[in-house]
């Protein structure tokens, strides 16, 4: 392949969110306008590459895209080019192929030389492969759970707590009207960023998320307390990936065939189940499962995707190879996209909000 970047592929894997289109319009118009590159869309993320589906993306094909939620080239968190599910054996297990060779034969075909990858933790991973073949891959920093190593913030997520915060307001109020513990689930996988931001945001009582394990006596007395002071309701935000001291996440799904088979979810009901148990206070329980990911993009993802997508084809114009646009302390850098590759980011115990939380009388759950 050329090292000259005449010729851009550009893809979204994982999971979808809001921003990803804004992201899409910055790199493909950035890249025509300002340098007459061409640039390819892959439709379904890796997908696509092993398909063979892929086409030219235009200007007039990324216009009016900028405040539409989703991903025009849509994407999958199933497709993993270096172990691609085929199949079932005659014993029902899963079986598997590296399918990289194919991949570059049609990234080859149409002399792409250069791969913006847009995704978290996985596609970052999911890239890796193509690095060591020799492809440049600049990489896009999305997901709503913030969990992606080495940035401080990644599109998706502004809005996906903006969503669930305006989820957890309405039920603050029936909460309170039918004097209830109201629960509510949100996503967030390992991490609990978008159950401690939307949590705070909301002014959830008590937050949960997988970094703090809970004790349900201390949550049980919490409510309690809060019940003999007039305060007849309470409103918990448990990240699905929470668990109890000495328990264990709740799996709602295994996918043997998905680069990330654990699904996760089911959290929040066993609490609503235990609070009422245990206090003989009503308790309900609310998941928002997919509802966080959809939607319009807020502002503040809209600027931040356009910032990130201009950014990286600045990288690709310096000549800069396989990097990773991040943000760091509010200015956007760059860093090895080798070196996310299998990690997450998660909440650290000494987080501000956490602190902050604390001193305005939150419950953690420890």
């Amino acid at each position: 392949m050329s090292h000259q970047p005449r010729r851009i592929g550009l893809l979204t894997g994982g999971g979808d969110c809001p921003g990803l289109n804004a992201v899409i319009r910055a790199v493909a118009k950035t890249a025509i306008y300002d340098h007459s590159w061409e640039v390819f869309g892959i439709e379904d993320g890796f997908l696509g590459m092993i398909e063979n589906r892929i086409h030219p993306l235009t200007a007039q094909n990324v216009s009016g895209i900028l405040n539409t939620g989703g991903t025009i080239l849509g994407t999958s968190n199933k497709a993993d080019p270096s172990r691609y599910a085929t199949g079932y054996n005659a014993s029902g297990e899963p079986q598997f192929e590296n399918v990289i060779d194919t991949c570059l034969a049609n990234l080859l075909a149409r002399e792409i030389d250069t791969l913006i990858v847009i995704g978290g933790d996985g596609t970052m991973s999911g890239s890796q492969a193509f690095v060591d073949a020799g492809v440049n891959c600049i990489g896009l920093p999305k997901t709503i759970d913030n969990d992606l190593e080495g940035t401080d913030l990644t599109f998706g997520f502004m809005t996906a707590v903006e969503t669930a915060t305006h989820a957890l307001d309405r039920l603050h109020t029936t909460a309170m009207s039918h004097h209830r513990v109201m629960v509510v689930e949100v996503m967030g996988r390992n991490a609990g960023w978008i159950a401690l931001h939307a949590g705070v945001a909301s002014g959830s009582d008590v937050i949960l998320i997988p970094e703090i394990p809970y004790d349900l006596k201390s949550i049980s007395e919490f409510v309690i307390e809060r019940s003999k002071h007039g305060k007849r309701f309470s409103l918990v935000c448990i990240s699905e990936g929470a668990k109890p001291k000495g328990g264990k996440q709740v799996v709602s799904k295994i996918d043997p065939t998905s680069p990330d088979p654990i699904r996760l979810g089911g959290i929040g009901e066993q609490l609503a189940d235990d609070i009422a148990r245990v206090t003989d206070l009503e308790a309900r329980t609310t998941v928002l499962g997919h509802v966080v990911r959809g939607g319009t993009p807020v502002a503040a993802d809209r600027v931040f995707a356009t910032l990130l997508g201009h950014h990286a084809i600045g990288l690709i114009a310096a000549g800069e190879r396989n990097r990773l646009v991040v943000c760091k302390d509010t200015k956007l850098t760059d860093i090895d996209i080798r070196t996310v590759a299998n990690k997450q980011r998660l909440v650290s115990l000494e987080d501000p909000l956490i602190l902050a939380a604390r001193a305005v009388g939150t419950c953690f759950g420890d």
